[in-house]
């Protein structure tokens, strides 16, 4: 499964340690497109929680637009048919304040009813939270979401983990009240 370059270790000091009145001032805007229906994603606030605004246009009928406030900073936003319904899903991804850069999945699906439906991304279990202190990175691959971190060891400082990296490929399915990011495969290196 191909997947975005590796951040160096450079790239992710310089991404953790931007000074609180840099990475807070940061807003985010973009329109994303498919199956003809388009996604405005935008973001702003200050301090370490934004007001994240999703408008979508094309929809029939009209959908109202999401706003609800997310911790940390948007700092990308895809948009997909993962479960090939012929409905779109807008990602929206999040990166949390501090030296851990928690990533965080701010999801929806298009349903037929002029609605969005929230997709639910569960918290890491078992063998794939060993050796996680965040610095997730997300990306759309094909048909599933994938995640991947670095994986550090007992005694890695949070700038250098040692254990190599772990990456998450995650398929959308029905739940019981909703959509769910399942984990299907794990890659470890």
């Amino acid at each position: 499964m191909r997947f975005f370059p590796q951040l160096t270790a450079a790239a992710l000091l310089l991404a953790t340690a931007l000074p609180g009145s840099a990475w807070a001032g940061a807003a985010f805007n973009k329109t994303l497109q498919l199956q003809g229906t388009s996604f405005q994603v935008q973001s702003s606030g200050e301090g370490s929680q934004q007001q994240l605004t999703i408008t979508t246009t094309g929809a029939k009928p009209a959908i109202k637009p999401i706003r609800q406030t997310v911790n940390g900073q948007v700092v990308g936003a895809e948009v997909a048919d993962l479960n090939s319904n012929g409905m779109p899903e807008i990602y929206v991804y999040v990166q949390g304040a501090g030296s851990g850069s928690y990533g965080e999945v701010v999801a929806y699906a298009v349903m037929k009813g002029g609605e969005l439906s929230p997709i639910t991304l569960p918290e890491l279990t078992g063998a794939n939270a060993q050796g996680y202190q965040g610095h997730d990175q997300f990306q759309l691959v094909e048909s599933c979401l994938a995640r991947r971190f670095p994986i550090y060891k007992p005694g890695d400082s949070n700038a250098k983990a040692s254990g190599g990296q772990r990456q998450i490929c995650y398929k959308l399915t029905a739940g019981e009240a909703g959509w769910i990011l399942r984990p299907t495969s794990v890659l470890k290196f």
